[in-house]
């Protein structure tokens, strides 16, 4: 890399930086800080449990956004340092040492860029997805299975800890479907673009024939909702339903029905709920399922009617969002941002990041 190059990229690092700040405005999160350390530090903080929750976990998020901008500046500096070092020296070396690590504060910016565009509401919190086989019989259940490991191979490596709360196995093989949680700060903001339906072309499997099939399979993100929602559903409007749980193949897991399937009878929404042993446990996380149906069923009633004064159609970019091409070629394509890679087999093992990053900047982008 020639030193005008160099000094080219400290400054458009050095820009790019000064527009998150502006965007995450370091004096009021400070600012912010030092008011929930405070609310931290009161004796009596739990004696309302849920508000310390929420001042605690409110102050730990805002804290580490501080000292994440605060490191990336120092590795910033540090960068100038570095190359000055390896010229003066002419050490080869130490060169490629400094072009690694000015690639990876690159990476960290951009990753931080991108977080100050999660601005929605329900972005900060953990997201809930779902995942369930479409058109394609036996080849879309087998696709359904293949997103569900895609993502939390994708959690894994970020070392988001995650809880499948239920998955409805096919009989021949793959899933019918599946709910689980990704528990991190802004999960639900990042994977929210992936909502929709995704595609894939490949040779059969499952086909004696060899012949080509295509196969569907619809993703649902939806935020965990929290005590703040106020999401209350009456007894009287809930059906509860239990069974035994089953695995792949449809052998029995449990031998008692432990299983639980809810049914909310105004709006028609059924959750189940198999993973756990215990019926209670069950019907707890199948709560929690049904009561972030329940909060989108809201926000999409309430978008609506936005979407009806404003007089037009409202946003639908949802649908089918990106095809994965096995055969008769290899590649990944989003078909709202462009973004195509021609390695499947590594996107389906969970790297995403980039398909994330061009679905939150396209969203951003059309939601101006």
């Amino acid at each position: 890399m020639a030193v005008v190059d160099v000094s080219e990229a400290l400054k458009s690092l050095a820009s790019t930086m000064e527009s998150v700040e502006a965007v995450i405005d370091l004096d009021r999160l400070r600012s912010d800080i030092a008011e929930l350390e405070e609310q931290a530090a009161a004796p009596n903080l739990w004696d309302d449990p849920e508000s310390a929750q929420r001042v605690t976990s409110r102050l730990s998020l805002l804290q580490g956004q501080l000292r994440k901008v605060e490191e990336l500046h120092g590795r910033i500096d540090d960068l100038e340092v570095l190359f000055e070092l390896a010229e003066d020296e002419s050490d080869a070396d130490a060169r490629r040492e400094a072009e690694d690590e000015l690639a990876s504060v690159r990476k960290a910016v951009d990753e931080l860029e991108v977080r100050t565009l999660l601005s929605g509401e329900y972005d900060p919190r953990e997201a809930m997805v779902s995942i369930r086989a479409e058109a394609g019989g036996v080849d879309a259940a087998d696709f359904a299975e293949q997103l569900q490991r895609m993502y939390l191979r994708w959690a894994e490596r970020r070392g988001y800890s995650t809880e499948v709360l239920d998955t409805s196995y096919a009989e021949e093989a793959g899933i019918k479907s599946t709910t689980f949680t990704v528990k991190a700060p802004y999960a639900y903001g990042t994977l929210s673009v992936e909502q929709g339906t995704h595609r894939m072309v490949r040779i059969s499997p499952f086909d004696n024939q060899g012949r080509r099939q295509t196969s569907f399979a619809g993703v649902e993100v939806l935020p965990v909702v929290e005590q703040t929602d106020h999401i209350e559903v009456p007894e009287n409007e809930i059906r509860v339903d239990v069974f035994r749980s089953s695995g792949p193949g449809g052998q029995s897991v449990n031998t008692t029905d432990s299983a639980v399937r809810l049914t909310h009878l105004p709006t028609g929404i059924v959750v189940s709920c198999q993973n756990e042993k215990s019926q209670i446990q069950n019907r707890a996380a199948a709560m929690r399922v049904l009561q972030a149906r329940l909060l989108a069923h809201q926000r999409a009633e309430e978008q609506a009617k936005m979407d009806a004064l404003k007089g037009d159609g409202g946003n639908s970019w949802g649908n089918q969002m990106r095809s994965y091409v096995l055969q008769p070629y290899q590649m990944v394509k989003d078909l709202r941002t462009e973004h195509e890679v021609g390695n499947p087999q590594g996107v389906l093992d969970g790297d995403i990041d980039d398909f994330l990053e061009a679905g939150i900047r396209w969203r951003k982008q059309h939601e101006k």
